[in-house]
């Protein structure tokens, strides 16, 4: 990393480490060994491939079995730049002007099979990631713009050779679904990690009983040792929120990692009082709005407009706070980050005017000059999780009903609602979508935006190119002020000019959990953090 961007991308943490500051934990007694940690999980996996998925239905019961090459220091999840080596030595010092880095591997990493994992196992992982071959989905390769090559020279060394100096480039590997497989599996049948799973976690898999559960045992070999401190781990499955807060209430799972609307959170406090811990954050994840480019009329930017002109965003976050894991208002990057849009610059794009009545109007004459008729109807393509999806689709159904239009929801399982999104066809109007990222580093959290070429996650169905240069633009920056100020070109663009997709609301975090689960800290988001080695049960 040249000079410049090793500043920039210091300063951006160190601002961001302050705000997050408040979630640090406090000190806990020594870890104890044994015990089997039961959790609920709201969604199942669409496929057991992380470098294909973008939900916590696959972190959550699938990132235990494997290892990183880097990931988030376990200890200090909530910093955005405190990364550690998870199967390399050490982390290193960028050479050649900040374009080339140099991993070195260690040696007792083992897959459960038996075999080494090696550089080689490393360098085949990130080319099906980073240069994905066609048929294959990499739903973060918009995030490696800036790597050139990635090569293995010999089975203890990786290296990567970026196009240019990037302050991106190291939180987006630290990425925990960037899952480590077998080279020689891939090379075998480059699909086979969809249905199968071999890893070289802190866990071994155990069985998987789809629809119902999902279970993973100590990996002996593990390379890290004395962890994990747990004999095991025993995920429970369900998409009903009343299920899962009774789970905690009964004691039939002592957590859920994903997060609790407010009124549940007080609903288990009154209950189980001191048997119960919360911790709370701000979100690194963002509900958004669709519109399918491909078909009409929300091909017209003139309709795309109306629909986000309609919705108030400022009303909304004080009302579905109270009944939602909703609450921030904010553009394309993470509130609070210094690259993240002021108030009175939000308040400048559209659907986020602060005279709701003016907005609406202009979305009504918007309607009206594209041609759409009073009580023209749509439907909704939403996901079967209630919180937030469904509760914030009903909301939505209202706002636009209040610019004249009829709206449909169309809600399904998870796993045919991320089909239907990558489908690149006209089976939906318009459809909930989601910008969750893991580590907070909005120079790459914006890539779901680019064009559906370059991004792998851009479900929204368009070709901007205008959109691209400028994302180029900002990552090749080394001054944090450049960076802004084309941030708001990106921003204006995407949400306003275009209206590409809309924001909804930012997410917030509320985690309660039996107080009998220790070592695990929340972080801003529900991906870090997830591989359950340093949880352990004071049982």
């Amino acid at each position: 990393m040249n000079r410049l961007s090793m500043r920039t991308a210091l300063a951006l943490g160190a601002a961001l480490a302050l705000a997050l500051a408040g979630f640090a934990a406090t000190a806990e007694a020594a870890p104890k060994k044994g015990g089997v940690l039961k959790y609920i999980i709201p969604a199942e996996p669409p496929s057991y491939d992380g470098h294909r998925e973008t939900t916590f239905g696959l972190i959550h019961p699938i990132a235990p079995f494997y290892s990183l090459l880097i990931r988030v220091n376990p200890d200090n999840p909530a910093s955005p730049t405190d990364f550690v080596c998870d199967v390399c030595t050490e982390m290193p010092k960028p050479t050649d002007g900040g374009k080339k880095y140099t991993f070195k591997m260690r040696k007792d990493v083992k897959f459960w099979d038996g075999q080494p994992l090696t550089a080689k196992d490393v360098e085949a992982t990130y080319k099906k990631i980073i240069f994905p071959p066609e048929g294959v989905a990499s739903a973060r390769k918009g995030q490696f713009s800036m790597v050139a090559k990635v090569s293995a020279p010999d089975d203890g060394t990786v290296v990567f050779d970026l196009k240019y100096p990037s302050g991106a480039f190291l939180p987006a590997l630290a990425t925990p679904y960037n899952f480590l497989y077998s080279a020689k599996k891939l090379a075998q049948d480059i699909h086979w990690y969809e249905k199968n799973i071999l890893g070289s976690g802190p866990f071994k898999f155990k069985q998987h009983q789809r629809g119902a559960f999902i279970e993973g045992e100590r990996n002996p070999d593990y390379h890290f040792k004395g962890v994990p401190y747990l004999d095991g781990f025993h995920g429970i499955f369900s998409d009903k929120l009343a299920v899962r807060v009774n789970a905690i209430r009964s004691g039939q799972a002592y957590i859920e990692f994903r997060g609790f609307p407010p009124s549940h959170r007080n609903d288990l406090k009154k209950a189980l009082g001191d048997k119960l811990t919360v911790q709370e954050s701000d979100w690194n994840c963002s509900l958004l709005i669709n519109p399918n480019h491909l078909k009409k009329p929300f091909d017209d930017p003139r309709v795309r407009r109306a629909l986000t002109l309609a919705i108030d965003r400022w009303g909304g976050s004080q009302y579905l706070s109270k009944t939602a894991i909703v609450k921030p208002v904010g553009g394309v990057v993470f509130p609070g980050h210094p690259l993240a849009a002021k108030k009175e610059e939000l308040e400048k794009i559209a659907g986020y005017w602060p005279d709701i009545k003016k907005s609406r109007a202009e979305a009504k004459r918007l309607l009206k000059e594209a041609g759409i008729p009073e009580g023209f109807e749509f439907t909704l393509h939403n996901r079967g999780v209630d919180q937030p999806y469904k509760i914030v689709g009903t909301w939505l159904i209202d706002q636009w009903r209040q610019v004249g239009l009829k709206v449909k929801q169309w809600v399904q399982p998870t796993g045919p609602f991320y089909q239907v999104l990558r489908s690149k066809s006209q089976q939906y109007d318009v459809s909930m979508d989601f910008n969750c990222q893991a580590v907070v580093n909005p120079l790459a959290d914006v890539s779901k935006y680019l064009s559906y070429d370059k991004s792998g996650s851009n479900h929204a169905n368009y070709i901007n190119r205008e959109v691209d240069g400028l994302y180029e633009k900002m990552n090749r920056s080394g001054d944090v002020e450049e960076q802004r100020a084309v941030m708001r070109q990106f921003e204006k663009l995407v949400l306003d000019e275009q209206a590409h997709y809309f924001v909804t609301l930012w997410w917030y975090r509320i985690i309660p959990h039996r107080s009998i689960v220790k070592g695990w800290k929340i972080s801003p988001s529900h991906y870090l953090n997830q591989d359950l080695s340093n949880i352990w049960l004071e049982e």
